[in-house]
């Protein structure tokens, strides 16, 4: 599957770098590794900052494991999140088959900008788009990667498509006995953000991990605008994990 520019996103890296992802994009295409051994091996394409990612969750998901409920995802978009809780599920509790992972995304890109999302060349509708019937594929990914692990013939992930201010209060009406254990926001923009908060209050507990990829960010102030008309910055204590620089969190009480 290819994509084209159209999906592309933005980057704060230098030239340089972008040139490097590039380059490493190219030698995982061209991999002379046999075809059945390019996943088992695709550490020799992680940079340390997509490693920094990865060990920001195994982190969380420590955290997680004595709070009982759901992951929730909103802004799945390529589901690498996901696909990296699912791994971590099966590598702390294989058999916890309430520890459900749901993902919430349009796969059409910002359904719309507010001016709290400011002016950068980000925030423009249809930004963050995903190609046609994209969660079709992620879909069969996450099924792939379930199969391998205990208890596979118990569906442990949904991944819902359209706007997650109406998906997610619906899917919220229809499990209302839902408890969430730690919800990652990663929309970039404002009002998604502040509804689905609003949405989800009720279904945090005492320890619950409510953590967002764009606060404090230039690029995206919507996110932190939602955070502050609903939650308020100052009835929380904000963390940061030391190896990546974007990604914070709170633990509700």
């Amino acid at each position: 599957m290819s994509y084209s520019n159209k999906y592309d996103y933005k980057s704060n890296g230098s030239s340089n770098e972008r040139q490097t992802a590039k380059e490493l994009a190219r030698l995982l295409e061209t991999s002379p590794l046999p075809k059945d051994q390019v996943t088992d091996n695709i550490g020799l394409f992680l940079t340390s900052k997509i490693l920094a990612r990865i060990l920001f969750f195994d982190y969380i998901y420590k955290h997680i494991i004595a709070t009982h409920g759901i992951i929730v995802e909103f802004g799945t978009r390529w589901g690498q999140n996901m696909a990296v809780l699912s791994a971590l599920r099966g590598i702390y509790e294989p058999f916890n088959r309430h520890r459900k992972i749901v993902g919430f995304d349009t796969f059409d890109g910002f359904p719309e900008v507010t001016a709290e999302d400011g002016s950068s060349n980000l925030m423009e509708k249809g930004n963050a788009a995903t190609p046609p019937d994209y969660e079709k594929y992620l879909y069969e990914v996450l099924s792939l990667q379930e199969s391998l692990n205990p208890i596979s013939y118990m569906k442990k992930f949904e991944i819902i498509k359209g706007d997650a201010i109406k998906t997610s209060r619906e899917y919220f009406e229809k499990n209302r006995h839902s408890i969430i254990s730690f919800v990652y926001f990663d929309f970039d923009i404002y009002k998604p953000t502040k509804e689905c908060l609003k949405i989800i209050q009720p279904h945090l507990t005492k320890g619950s991990i409510v953590a967002f990829d764009e606060l404090c960010d230039d690029d995206s102030p919507g996110e932190t605008i939602a955070l502050q008309e609903v939650i308020g910055l100052n009835n929380i204590r904000l963390l940061k994990y030391p190896h990546t620089s974007r990604i914070s969190y709170f633990i509700y009480e």
